[in-house]
């Protein structure tokens, strides 16, 4: 389930322009089921469509941000070559690709325990808040299993190769402070400030020239999957198409003319 109000950690007043995608499952810890996947997915594709939407919030109800992937329903039937990968990339990596690929930043406000897929959801976000409760933990090797879900993508990009492997090697658990001094996490705030931050940290996104960001968003996902000539080209041509719009038009024109910008999404 998702509920459209983060069960208890939303601040009082629905924040204009902002998305509030709230995982609803805190009896399972909030982890991820295909009902919950794909209603997750459906939303950020949502988000990045309806103009009206102009930063989006993911967390999580109760004492948890999302505790994996959930295992309970088993092995239905005798899986053949190719169910496995199948599974993984019509799954958990559409859901990390959902967030990657959003048109509106996204800001992950870990409320709890971010463990496996529901660390990966965390770690794809734009910006990532914890709560100083939060912790972070990679925890496929614990099963026997390879991290997936788009964690051998996303880790060495965040920490490099060295530190990824060792989170993963061991998966220990780690702190909201540790994850900050790692670079997985923008910002530790104290567990009762955290909904109040994300709401500010999101109103500001939402105010600001949103075309602007979105494609600042792909050529920052982008650089580190190209070289420079072709990352140099994609942000000359980025800033083609961004001066197209009316948010740069107004930018400029502000700045001439010394007053404060007010950007419209357009």
């Amino acid at each position: 389930m998702i509920s459209s109000s983060p069960g208890g950690l939303r601040p009082p007043g629905p924040p204009d322009g902002v998305s509030w995608i709230t995982l609803d499952r805190p009896d399972v810890m909030n982890a991820i089921n295909p009902e919950l996947r794909e209603r997750t997915i459906a939303l950020l594709d949502e988000a990045s469509a309806d103009p009206e939407v102009r930063a989006v919030v993911i967390t999580g109800a109760g004492k948890s941000f999302c505790a994996g992937a959930d295992l309970s329903g088993g092995v239905a039937r005798e899986r053949v070559p190719g169910d496995v990968a199948r599974t993984i990339r019509l799954g958990a990596q559409r859901l990390v690709a959902s967030v990657l690929d959003c048109e509106k930043p996204v800001i992950a406000a870990v409320n709890g325990t971010a463990a496996g897929i529901g660390a990966h959801l965390a770690f794809a976000c734009d910006l990532v808040l914890a709560a100083e409760s939060a912790r972070f933990i990679e925890v496929f090797v614990r099963r026997g299993l390879v991290p997936d879900g788009g964690g051998a993508y996303l880790l060495p990009r965040l920490v490099g190769p060295q530190r990824a492997k060792e989170l993963m090697f061991f998966g220990d658990a780690v702190a909201a402070a540790d994850a900050e001094r790692l670079g997985l996490v923008n910002r530790v705030v104290p567990d009762a400030e955290l909904p109040a931050v994300a709401r500010e940290w999101a109103e500001r996104l939402a105010a600001g020239p949103t075309r602007s960001l979105a494609l600042a968003k792909q050529l920052v996902n982008a650089s580190l999957d190209t070289d420079r000539t072709t990352a140099f080209a994609a942000e000359a041509a980025a800033q083609e198409i961004n001066m197209t719009t009316r948010d740069a038009q107004e930018g400029v024109a502000s700045f001439v003319e010394r007053r404060t910008p007010k950007y419209r999404g357009l």
